[in-house]
């Protein structure tokens, strides 16, 4: 908005520019102005008028009042929900029956009482070739792991972290902590996981990186004698397992994760094995319907994403207001991929086209 004051203030000093030489298109673009905006001021000004858009602040229909909005401030602060990002929040809410806010709203409420930031420091991330396309429609069909390193108090000496995960549930189906990296050891903790998820011969497909303990030849026959599929991605790749290296990222930006070197090695293993229990039992994952991995793993999610939906269903007959469209899409995701085929992401872009395109008639 430009007051009168302002206007004939701009207009002056556009004229002492052409009375000093200068073109009125250059003076007017030396002020971020166009000729047309100068030529109307001018007929505004002979008239005696100002800017003449209506001075008003229009307020959403659906937005929250200040007694809800103060409820959203309560609930992120609170003991229970303090440490948690808005996208762990939600959906705890929902298990309860209580649909409160969107995450959005959460984030907005959150913004404006100035209680946004980063915490920590990371590095964006980058483009890598991809593995072998592969696919999972349940658990303990298909695994991915690799090694990561744990600081010791030893300047250059690390303890070594095997993890391995389900792909389709995301839950860490097994872990164990040495001194030393080699195939043996990753062997024995693959024939750990074998016996307690009863894993029949040729039913699980085992998705690693082509470092030397996933191609040792201890780990390969041990896979061999269990009756486990090996895949290895392309390689020359060194960051070529996504959801191995996913993991290992939410572990190590976690605000648990330990600022200083593990003392020693039974200090490392409770460390994990407290992660583990978190990740695999009290974290909502993203990527599967934020639902924790032991129940999409046990097959509870569907009945949980269910009620969720149900939940939604009621809040938006009570308040309809609140939604320009359909409610949050809790359906459960049935099919997982490991870096599919460009075919296989395209046609799954026009599925939800046709879905969408459906929904819209």
């Amino acid at each position: 908005m430009t007051s009168l004051p302002e206007r004939e203030n701009v207009m002056m000093l556009v004229a002492e520019a052409v009375s000093a030489g200068a073109r009125q298109e250059r003076a007017c673009a030396a002020i971020d102005l166009s000729e047309r905006t100068v030529q109307r001021w001018k007929d505004d000004l002979a008239a005696g008028f100002g800017d003449r858009r209506p001075a008003r602040i229009q307020t959403p229909g659906n937005a929250l009042s200040e007694s809800e909005r103060g409820r959203v401030l309560a609930i992120a602060n609170s003991e229970e929900f303090g440490h948690l990002p808005p996208s762990q929040i939600v959906p705890r809410l929902a298990d309860r029956g209580e649909h409160v806010a969107s995450e959005s709203t959460f984030y907005r409420v959150l913004k404006a009482h100035g209680q946004l930031a980063h915490r920590r420091a990371e590095k964006p991330c980058k483009p890598r070739a991809k593995p072998r396309a592969l696919r999972a429609t349940g658990p303990n069909q298909l695994f991915s792991w690799d090694i990561t390193y744990l600081p010791t108090s030893v300047r250059g000496s690390y303890f070594y972290l095997y993890l391995f995960m389900d792909i389709f549930s995301r839950k860490i189906v097994g872990w164990q902590v040495y001194d030393a990296e080699c195939s043996e050891l990753a062997g024995a903790v693959m024939r750990d996981i074998c016996a307690r998820e009863r894993i029949a011969p040729a039913q699980v497909v085992l998705h690693s990186d082509n470092g030397a303990p996933m191609k040792g030849a201890t780990m390969l026959a041990t896979l061999q004698a269990l009756g486990v599929v090996p895949s290895f991605s392309r390689p020359a790749v060194s960051n070529d397992n996504p959801y191995s290296e996913s993991l290992f990222k939410t572990m190590k930006y976690r605000p648990a994760y330990p600022v200083r070197p593990f003392a020693d090695l039974m200090a490392a293993r409770q460390w994990v094995g407290s992660f583990v229990h978190w990740y695999n039992a009290e974290h909502r994952h993203s990527a599967i319907g934020y639902v924790t991995p032991e129940q999409r793993h046990a097959g509870l999610d569907v009945e949980l994403l269910r009620k969720r939906a149900a939940t939604y269903a009621a809040a938006k007959a009570a308040h309809p207001n609140r939604w320009s469209g359909d409610t949050r899409n809790w359906d459960p995701v049935v099919v997982v991929h490991l870096n599919p085929e460009k075919e296989t992401v395209l046609n799954k872009k026009m599925e939800d086209d046709r879905r969408a395109l459906k929904k819209a008639a």
